[in-house]
């Protein structure tokens, strides 16, 4: 009875859809479509009811013949489904999917359509999908097959002619436009209407025909847009090509070459502003004016040829470039990888090499270790200390673009005891910071000693404290002075003993045998180095006005030994000058033309008369000015000194290597070398070959007999044949190491 039931219901199924199947072949397009829907609909309700009708049917009988195997034995509800797609689907489907294909055409010139439409036939495609081996589970194989199929080949000859079409009728940025626009369309519609598995298909073939087929004429329109900093048009462009697999790397290039030469062009015009622009012929006035003009001569080139710049100028010309760019990558970029690799690349390039660092990429890391002076001293008022920090974190992004990094080191650790030393930091906490950013950029090698000089500044602070109570304690305190010594650890601090000899002045004296006396009776074994050349102080004029109060001289110490004579007599002849100080003739020189030139002394024939008519705007008066051509020479003092000591530290690496190899070839060698120390600076294959020869002559290295580009290690054991020669330089080794 169960299959009679069932056969009957069958042939009923049959021959109804039958009957929808003749009247549907009477409608086209639109009206196909609201038909087909409204036949579905009804249709599945009504499956649905007899479903629940025929359970007792489902229970038993469908149930025991699916159990023994029968393929063609539904439950009720799919055998209505397998009955609409066997007699009726199968004969409509190329009608139906035509008027879809068309109302979906419609939709994409812009006119409004029912979508719902759509949607309603798309879930039939999708219902219809059993699967054969399982009736009771669903596949999309009816939906991919009918309609997704023919769905996104339609897409793609659409879109393939439209696209063809507007590229050669408009402009490029307006394509792009264009095609993002019919991207967001086609997401829209798998989210309004299709099934989400058509996603990845018509993704696919959307980013082909408007992205691939015309990525060319994309990226040839890249320069232009950078070109004219059009930042929304560069944005939709690296969205759109960042769809297309390898599609960014030709952007990239000209990214990076556009950056340098941007940057190349910023520095370019720095050091032309710098050749144009008059500017003193002093040196630095950290807290005073100088009390009368000075003569100004156009600054040149110095002897290697590089343009002398303001730091201030030229780093911040690197910063605007670096920070203009950077936001673009963020914005137009994404902050994609590869374009802030480009980035990186192109800001080292120009940070190096440009026309300021003509001789080589050592100019950078001294400009910016003397902007780095200029924030963090007193004297920079135009910075509060939260904009410090701030100002501090931007220059650590040029230091990171910087590969001689031993140069700022150098420098660096010149200018913060000159801070420390003339208490001229503006802010401890501000060095501080620093020393921070730096030992987490470069390790705490690199900062070591910079940290050590800040501990000996507590330390002297604690010791000066003592000896100031001791002295209340001890003596009257109107022999007192207002005296500070800061006491400096030899081996952390890179200050040299002076070249000249100094009589202390007698005002001095008694103060300087008490705290040498205090010293040594507190430290015993300890031998203080007093670096005269290096102390300031000030002396209270009774002769010079500024209005109604006297002015305060802020001067070195050997300009005081000079002074201090004046109060015996107002003229004295350099030889006088000379054996009251004990200063050698280059010191007096200098000292005595920087007096006559701010006006504190005149000279007539050769007697230096004290100028009892000197004027200040400010009561006190700075005259301890570093003389800008002694800080040339000392400049390129100092850029000798990381020659030597460089080819010390490759001399070091290369004994490292060789220690824990033992037996290397000389390319091998060579390369390891400049690895090792890359993040330091670059080393010069020449200096590494120069290196090498020293340290064979050494015999810390031997060739391998037969084989002239491989070297062997000399162990220490091997060295102690050669006698004493070994020993020495082992010592020598390893004391310019440490330096």
């Amino acid at each position: 009875m169960g299959a009679d039931l069932y056969r009957e219901f069958k042939g009923y199924l049959k021959e109804h859809l039958e009957k929808i199947l003749a009247e549907g072949e009477q409608h086209m397009e639109e009206s196909l479509l609201v038909f087909y829907t409204n036949q579905w609909k009804r249709y599945t309700l009504a499956s649905t009811y007899v479903h629940h009708i025929f359970r007792y049917l489902n229970r038993h009988w469908v149930k025991r013949e699916i159990d023994e195997g029968h393929k063609n034995v539904y439950e009720i509800f799919t055998l209505s489904l397998v009955s609409w797609r066997i007699h009726l689907f199968e004969h409509l489907d190329k009608k139906v999917m035509s008027a879809l294909l068309k109302l979906i055409e419609r939709q994409r010139n812009g006119e409004t359509i029912d979508t719902g439409l759509i949607k309603s036939v798309v879930e039939s495609f999708v219902s219809l999908g059993l699967d054969d081996n399982d009736s009771s589970k669903t596949t999309l194989d009816i939906y991919k097959k009918h309609f997704e199929d023919p769905f996104v080949a339609a897409t793609e000859e659409y879109y393939k002619l439209e696209s063809e079409r507007f590229i050669s009728e408009n402009s490029i940025t307006d394509y792009m436009k264009k095609a993002e626009q019919r991207l967001e369309e086609e997401d829209k519609r798998v989210a309004l209407y299709l099934h989400e598995s058509t996603a990845k298909a018509l993704t696919t073939v959307c980013d082909t025909v408007l992205i691939q087929q015309h990525t060319a004429p994309i990226q040839d329109e890249f320069q232009s847009l950078l070109d004219q900093d059009k930042i929304d048009d560069l944005r939709r462009m690296w969205t759109l090509l960042n769809r297309v697999k390898d599609a960014l790397e030709k952007l990239r290039k000209i990214f990076e070459t556009h950056v340098r030469k941007e940057g190349a062009s910023a520095i370019e015009k720095v050091a032309e502003s710098a050749l144009s622009v008059p500017t003193a012929n002093d040196g630095e006035n950290d807290d005073d004016e100088p009390p009368a003009p000075v003569a100004r001569k156009k600054p040149g080139k110095s002897k290697s040829g590089a343009v002398d710049v303001d730091p201030k100028v030229y780093v911040e010309a690197l910063l605007a470039t670096h920070k203009r760019f950077a936001s673009l990558v963020a914005t137009a970029f994404r902050s994609e990888p590869g374009f802030s690799g480009a980035l990186d690349r192109a800001c080292k390039e120009f940070v190096n090499r440009n026309k300021v660092c003509v001789d080589g990429s050592k100019k950078s890391p001294e400009l910016l270790a003397k902007y780095c002076d200029s924030l963090l001293k007193k004297s920079n008022k135009g910075t509060e200390d939260g904009d410090l920090d701030e100002v501090l974190t931007s220059i650590m992004t040029v230091f990171k673009f910087v590969e001689d990094k031993d140069v700022f080191q150098k420098f660096y650790s010149q200018f913060l005891p000159r801070r420390l030393v003339g208490g001229t930091s503006a802010s401890e906490d501000a060095e501080a910071s620093m020393i921070s950013k730096l030992k987490v950029d470069c390790g705490v090698e690199y900062t070591s000693k910079l940290q050590r000089m800040f501990t000996d500044v507590g330390l002297s602070a604690d010791l000066n404290s003592a000896f100031k109570e001791q002295m209340d304690r001890s003596h009257e305190k109107a022999e007192a002075l207002d005296f500070y010594v800061l006491v400096c650890g030899q081996a952390s601090w890179p200050l040299v003993p002076p070249k000249t000899t100094f009589n202390i002045p007698e005002e001095l004296l008694r103060t300087y045998e008490r705290f040498a006396n205090y010293y040594t009776n507190k430290h015993s074994g300890r031998k203080l180095t007093w670096l005269f050349h290096l102390g300031k102080g000030e002396l209270k004029t009774s002769y010079a006005k500024c209005g109604k109060a006297t002015i305060t001289l802020m001067a070195s110490l050997y300009q005081m030994g000079i002074l201090l004579q004046y109060n015996n007599q107002t003229s004295f002849t350099s030889g006088e000058i000379a054996a009251g100080t004990k200063l050698n003739a280059d010191a007096l020189k200098n000292n005595l033309e920087l007096l006559v030139k701010l006006k504190v002394l005149i000279l007539e024939a050769d007697r230096y008369t004290l100028n009892l008519d000197l004027k200040s705007k400010k009561v006190k008066l700075n005259i301890n000015l570093n003389v800008k051509a002694e800080q040339k020479a000392e400049s390129e003092e100092t850029h000798e000194t990381i020659e030597q000591e460089r080819l010390w530290v490759v001399q070091a690496a290369i004994v490292r290597i060789m220690k824990t190899r033992k037996t290397m070839r000389h390319q091998l060698l060579l390369t390891e070398v400049i690895e090792q120390l890359t993040g330091r600076f670059k080393p010069k294959v020449p200096d590494i070959k120069k290196a090498i020869d020293m340290l064979l002559e050494k015999d810390y290295l031997a060739r391998t007999d037969g084989q002239k580009d491989m070297y062997n290690y000399v162990s220490l054991e091997d060295g102690s044949r050669l006698g004493g020669r070994r020993t020495v330089c082992i010592a020598r080794a390893r004391s310019s190491a440490r330096t």
